[in-house]
C-alpha cells in the first residue's frame, strides 16, 4: 500500500519544529477566537509554557453556535446509534445547540459558574454529549467519569475534582446485563469527603432508579421546563489558558492523576488534525468508536469532529454480539462513513470471530475511506488482516490521554506516507519525538530507549496535572530534562519511523538482555491461528524474568491447544533465538481487558509471579483474572 510520494509532510513538520510560533498561529485562524491570543506561546507561564496566553474564546460556540449561523443549521450533527436499546438518534446542529442552551442555562440555575467542575456519570447517550457541551458553553469544567465504574474509585475523583454538580443517569447497558449506576453514585458520594450540591439523572427507560429527596433532580423534568420557559445560557467567555476538562487518568489508585485539558490549545490541535491527520471534510460522516470516559472520547467523538463541521457517529455497542461480527460495517454502510476510528483489541475481536471477512462483504462499504487503529500497538498481523478484508488503508496511530490528540500517525490529509506495519509511522507536527538512554542522550536509528517529547509540547496536550503541579512535574519532565517522558519504550528507524514497542515495564530483562515483549507479541500474532496474545515477563529464579506467552484461538481452531503452544515456542526461538528463552506458552479462553479494550497485563504478570494485586477498577469482566488463575496453576 505504498503512496505516490507527493505528501506534505516533511515540510509541515520541519516548518512546525522551526518556526512552532508562526505555524500554530496559521492553525488559530481556524477557531473563532472573542480575543485573539496576545502572545502564541508564553514560556514563562505554567510548568513548560502556555499556548494562545491573552485569547479568549469559547469552545462550544466553535462547535455550535458558529456552524449554526453559517449554514449548518439543518445538517445532522451527531448520529447515536444503540443495537442495545435498538435505537437511532439523529440531532441536527441547531437541535444539538438548542438542547445545550437549554441545559446550560439548567446547571447555572444550580447555581454552576464559570470555573466551577461538573462531573459526568454517563452511559453512551446523546444527552453525554449535550452535558459535555452545555459545561463548556457556560465554562464550567467537565470531568468525566467512566459509566459504571465503581464507587470508591468515583469517590477519589469527587474529592479530587469537588465538583458542584453530578449529571448521571439511572444505569448503563451491556451485552445481556444492565448496570445499574445510581447505587454506585450514592455510594461514591457517601464515601467522598467532598459532597455536590445536586445530582441531575437521567432516568432510562431500561431500568428506573429511586431518587434521594433533596438532591437528586430528574433530567427530563427539568429539560422540559426549560426549553417551555425557553431558557437559553449564552456563551461565556473563558481564557485560552483556562481549563476545558479534567480526565482522570484509568486504572489509578490513591490519588488520581487528573489530567487538565485548555479550551485554546485543544482547539487548535484537534481541528486542525481533523484533516490534515485524518483526512476528513466538513459535512462527511466520521465515527470514532471509542467511549465518552476515555480521551479519544473526548477528542474525536465529541469535540473534533463538532468544531470540523463533521457528523459524527456515537454508537452504544460492541464489535461482536450487539448482534454479531458484522456490527461495525453495518454502521459504516448505514450512516455511510467516510473514516472510522477504533482500538485494534476489537478487531482482533472481530477477526476471532469472523477471520474470513464474511460480514464485511454483506454490506455496502464504498463510502469508506480510511480505518485507523490505535488506543494500544497494532499488531502487523491484525493490520494485515484488515487492510486484505477493507481494501482501504490501515492507519496505526499513536497517542495518549496526557497529549489528548495524535504524537505519531499518518496524516491522511497532507498525503499518505508509506506504510510499515508495526509502526504509527512518523510524529505529527509540532511533536519532536526522540529516544534516549537513561542518562537522556539521544540514541541512533534502530536503537531500543525511551521515547520522549521534547519541549514545550504542542497546543492541546496537557500544561499540567489539576491542582498538582509539582506531582505533574516528578512524574512527566523530571526524569529526562527538557523533554515530556511518555513511560513508552522503542526506536525510530533510518526514515524517523516510529515503533512503539511497549510501556517501559513492558521491556523485560532476561539474563541482562533488554527484549521487547511488543515485539514477540507481534510473532505470536503471526500463527495462522491465533486470534490474540499478549506476553509479559514473568520472575525466574535463574534469569530474572522470562516471557510467557497467553494465546487466545481463533473461532473453530479444531488442534490441539499443545500443539500450537509448542509451535508457538517454537516460531520465537526461530525468530529471536535461544536469547529470548521463550519456553511458555499458555492457551486461554479470553484475555482480561478494560472496558476500552487495553489488556491488563500488570495484573496477569503480577497473578503469575504470586504478588498480591487488587481488582483494577476499569476491567470488563472481573472473571477474566479467575480463568487466567486456573490456566496459570501448575505451569509456572
Amino acid at each position: 500500500m505504498n503512496v505516490d510520494g507527493k505528501s506534505r509532510y516533511h515540510e509541515v513538520h520541519a516548518r512546525s519544529l522551526a518556526d512552532p510560533e508562526g505555524f500554530w498561529a496559521e492553525a488559530a485562524k481556524e477557531i473563532d477566537w472573542i480575543q485573539p491570543p496576545k502572545t502564541i506561546f508564553d514560556p514563562s507561564q505554567g510548568t513548560y509554557g502556555r499556548w494562545f496566553t491573552g485569547g479568549v474564546v469559547n469552545t462550544c460556540y466553535n462547535a455550535l453556535d458558529r456552524h449554526v449561523e453559517r449554514g449548518r443549521a439543518d445538517q445532522v450533527a451527531l448520529i447515536h446509534d444503540s443495537p442495545l436499546t435498538g435505537s437511532i438518534t439523529r440531532l441536527t446542529y441547531a437541535e444539538l445547540l438548542s438542547e445545550v442552551q437549554a441545559l446550560g442555562a439548567i446547571m447555572q440555575d444550580f447555581g454552576v459558574a464559570k470555573g466551577d467542575r461538573v462531573i459526568l456519570y454517563m452511559p453512551m447517550v446523546p444527552e453525554a454529549v449535550v452535558a459535555m457541551l452545555a459545561c463548556a458553553r457556560i465554562g464550567a469544567v467537565h470531568s468525566v467519569v467512566f459509566g459504571g465504574f465503581a464507587a470508591k474509585e468515583l469517590a477519589t475523583r469527587i474529592d479530587d475534582a469537588q465538583p458542584k454538580l453530578i449529571l448521571s443517569a439511572s444505569c448503563g447497558i451491556e451485552p445481556g446485563r444492565i448496570v445499574q449506576y445510581k447505587p454506585l453514585l450514592d455510594e461514591a458520594i457517601k464515601l467522598a469527603g467532598s459532597k455536590p450540591k445536586a445530582c441531575i439523572v437521567l432516568q432510562r427507560s431500561q431500568l428506573t432508579c429511586d431518587m434521594t429527596p433533596g438532591r437528586d433532580y430528574d433530567w427530563a423534568s427539568l429539560r422540559r421546563k426549560a426549553l417551555n420557559d425557553g431558557k437559553k445560557a449564552p456563551c461565556v467567555p473563558v481564557a485560552a489558558t483556562d481549563p476545558l476538562y479534567i480526565l482522570y487518568t484509568s486504572g489509578t489508585t490513591g490519588i488520581p492523576k487528573g489530567v487538565v485539558r485548555d479550551n485554546g490549545g485543544h482547539l487548535v490541535a484537534v481541528k486542525w488534525s481533523m484533516f490534515n491527520l485524518y483526512g476528513v471534510k466538513p459535512g462527511e460522516v466520521w465515527w470514532c468508536g471509542s467511549d465518552i470516559g476515555w480521551v479519544v472520547g473526548h477528542s474525536y467523538i465529541v469535540y473534533g469532529p463538532l468544531l470540523h463541521g463533521a457528523t459524527t457517529i456515537m454508537y452504544e455497542g460492541k464489535p461482536v454480539g450487539t448482534p454479531d461480527a458484522g456490527a461495525f460495517w453495518r454502521v459504516i454502510a448505514e450512516h455511510k462513513a467516510v473514516a472510522f476510528f477504533t482500538a485494534p483489541t476489537a478487531f482482533r475481536a472481530i477477526r476471532k470471530d469472523d477471520p474470513e471477512g464474511k460480514f464485511i462483504r454483506q454490506y455496502d462499504l464504498s463510502k469508506f475511506r480510511t480505518l485507523f487503529l490505535a488506543g494500544e500497538r497494532a499488531d502487523p498481523p491484525t493490520v494485515e488482516w484488515a487492510e486484505q478484508q477493507l481494501k482501504v488503508p490501515v492507519i496505526d496511530h499513536w497517542w495518549q490521554t496526557e497529549t489528548g490528540w495524535c504524537i505519531a500517525g499518518n496524516p491522511v490529509g497532507l498525503g499518505m506516507l508509506p506504510v510499515k506495519h508495526g509502526s504509527p509511522t512518523v510524529p505529527m507536527p509540532g511533536y519532536q519525538v526522540d529516544v534516549v538512554d537513561e542518562a537522556a542522550k539521544p540514541v541512533g536509528p534502530n536503537t531500543m530507549g525511551s521515547i520522549v517529547i521534547k519541549l514545550p509540547m504542542p497546543p492541546g496536550c496537557l500544561p499540567t496535572l489539576w491542582n498538582q503541579d509539582e506531582r505533574f512535574k516528578e512524574a512527566y519532565l523530571s526524569e529526562f530534562p527538557g523533554y515530556y517522558k511518555t513511560s513508552d519504550a522503542g526506536y525510530k528507524d533510518e526514515d524517523g519511523y516510529v515503533f512503539v514497542m511497549g510501556r517501559t515495564d513492558d521491556i523485560i530483562n532476561v539474563a541482562g538482555h533488554r527484549l521487547s515483549t511488543g515485539g514477540m507479541e507481534e510473532i505470536l500474532a503471526s500463527h495462522p491461528d491465533v486470534a490474540e496474545c499478549a506476553v509479559l515477563g514473568v520472575k525466574d529464579a535463574i534469569k530474572g524474568e522470562v516471557p510467557c506467552g497467553f494465546l487466545v484461538l481463533k473461532a473453530g481452531v479444531k488442534r490441539a491447544p499443545s500443539e500450537i503452544e509448542k509451535e508457538i515456542i517454537a516460531l520465537v526461538r526461530d525468530k529471536l533465538g535461544p536469547v529470548a528463552a521463550f519456553k511458555l506458552a499458555i492457551t486461554v479462553g479470553r484475555l482480561p481487558k478494560t472496558r476500552s479494550g487495553k489488556i491488563l497485563r500488570g495484573t496477569i504478570k503480577k497473578i503469575a509471579d504470586g504478588d498480591t494485586w487488587t481488582m483494577p477498577a476499569t476491567i470488563e469482566d472481573p472473571k477474566a483474572l479467575d480463568e487466567i488463575g486456573e490456566a496459570l496453576k501448575g505451569r509456572v
